[in-house]
């Protein structure tokens, strides 16, 4: 069965763009919103998001716990947010190789922003049934289409609340 490559959502969250870009092109807070990152190390440079930083993302499903190396590509405030993943290690991102991309869009929409959240799989070399067959053991036995369609929904709705709250508390 043919791969789906890329999965998106969207929310709107009562917040100004340029407020949601600043809190979801921090890649120290996806933590806070994200039901698999444990947060990340920015290598370098600790400022704003720029293209060309690389930050280190510390992920857990269940008992299995990895890191993954990002470059990010796109960092335009208030509009985009991306980055690639292109190594994994347990520990330290030890082995390279494309592995996913993802993409924050913002659109001013009713005095808020619509947030899209996209994943596209970049194991473009991997055969199918090998992907598939990785993919359900990652993920017990979902695809990642299934997998990232819910995740991407969960980090979505955990980023309205918290980002809604904050504004709310510093109102």
């Amino acid at each position: 069965m043919p791969r789906t490559m890329s999965v998106a959502d969207s929310i709107v969250i009562d917040a100004p763009p340029a407020h949601v870009y600043e809190q979801l092109s921090d890649p120290t807070a996806m933590g806070r919103w994200s039901p698999e990152n444990r947060g990340a190390t920015v290598k370098g440079e600790r400022r704003g998001a720029y293209v060309g930083m690389v930050f280190e993302g510390r992920n857990k499903r269940g008992a299995v716990s990895w890191t993954t190396r990002c470059t990010v590509t796109a960092a335009d405030p208030g509009e985009r947010f991306a980055f690639r993943v292109h190594a994994i290690g347990v520990r330290r991102p030890r082995l390279p190789g494309p592995i996913a991309t993802w993409e924050y869009r913002f659109e001013a929409v009713d005095g808020g922003t619509r947030v899209t959240e996209t994943w596209t799989d970049d194991r473009r070399s991997w055969p199918d049934f090998l992907a598939n067959g990785f993919d359900r053991v990652a993920t017990r036995g979902k695809t990642f289409r299934q997998f990232q369609r819910s995740n991407i929904r969960m980090t979505l709705e955990r980023l309205k609340t918290v980002v809604e709250e904050d504004l709310r508390k510093a109102a």
